[in-house]
């Protein structure tokens, strides 16, 4: 099972293992108080399509395109984490306002395509 939750929220013992997916870190929170088990940096959208979509650039459509064609190039990393998900829940934190379209719901998506 793969879980998207924002980075400003309780860990809870169902989250399994803990991902944080952004490449900055959050505003606001200190490295001591966020729990995570890993940070993959590698599977964050680029700066550049990162700054394109929170500047209104692009849609979510066509930033969930090219992130996922990002995420293409990082397979191996991906796939390492996809295989934990056949394992134990993931939970991928992410920092974003918008619980409704990001990255983190991409990835999550992508992940249950490659742990299929």
């Amino acid at each position: 099972m793969i879980r998207c939750k924002r980075v400003y929220e309780e860990a809870t013992r169902d989250d399994g293992y803990r991902v944080f997916v952004d490449r900055l870190w959050p505003r606001g929170v200190k490295k001591t108080d966020l729990q995570f088990d890993e940070w993959a940096k590698m599977l964050a959208p680029s700066n550049e399509l990162r700054k394109a979509f929170h500047g209104e650039a692009i849609d979510f459509n066509e930033f969930s395109r090219c992130y996922r064609e990002e995420l293409n190039a990082q397979h191996d990393v991906a796939k390492k984490l996809a295989q934990r998900v056949n394992e134990q829940t993931v939970t991928l934190l992410y920092g974003s306002k918008n619980t409704e379209q990001n990255h983190a719901l991409v990835l999550a998506d992508y992940l249950r395509q490659l742990a299929d």
